[in-house]
């Protein structure tokens, strides 16, 4: 049997070495690995500061700090609504009763088919065109209930 722990020491290592020993690789490579596995382990943290020859600390600091970062398996499909003013005035409360309603789920869980998250994100840059959500790294602006709908239908069915 293959432990699974190596495998994935290997795949951080397949990583790390397209990056400089420098401290200002730190975030890049976090960014990677994230973008590769959907979040970042314990393992691969004491990894990626034993090449940088940092802390783990400073590295746990860093993933911690970033929202787009995470210590844990996220869905598929993460989406983030945006927590602004402008969005919660805008009718941010509508979108998110219709997002659990239609997910199934609260904030910060992911569906039991692992196809979506669902978190809160800051300010997205959409004031002007708000409610505003992230779906990975598309974003949809002027959200009423209909449209959430029709994004998670159109999700599901690539699925």
């Amino acid at each position: 049997m293959v432990n699974i722990d190596i495998c994935k020491q290997k795949e951080i290592s397949g990583i790390l070495v397209r990056f400089e020993k420098r401290r200002d690789s730190l975030l890049p490579i976090l960014i990677e690995v994230n973008r590769i596995h959907g979040f970042i382990t314990p393992i691969a943290m004491a990894e990626i500061a034993e090449f940088l020859e940092i802390p783990v600390a400073e590295v746990h600091g860093v993933v911690s700090f970033y929202h787009f970062l995470s210590t844990k398996k996220r869905g598929k499909y993460t989406v983030r609504l945006c927590k602004t003013i402008s969005c919660e005035m805008a009718g941010k409360e509508k979108i998110e009763k219709i997002l659990k309603k239609e997910l199934g789920i609260n904030f910060g869980e992911t569906t039991s088919d692992g196809l979506f998250t669902l978190e809160y994100t800051n300010c997205i840059g959409m004031c002007d065109k708000s409610p505003a959500m992230l779906v990975n790294d598309n974003v949809y602006f002027n959200l009423t209930p209909e449209k959430v709908i029709k994004v998670i239908d159109e999700l599901r069915k690539r699925d």
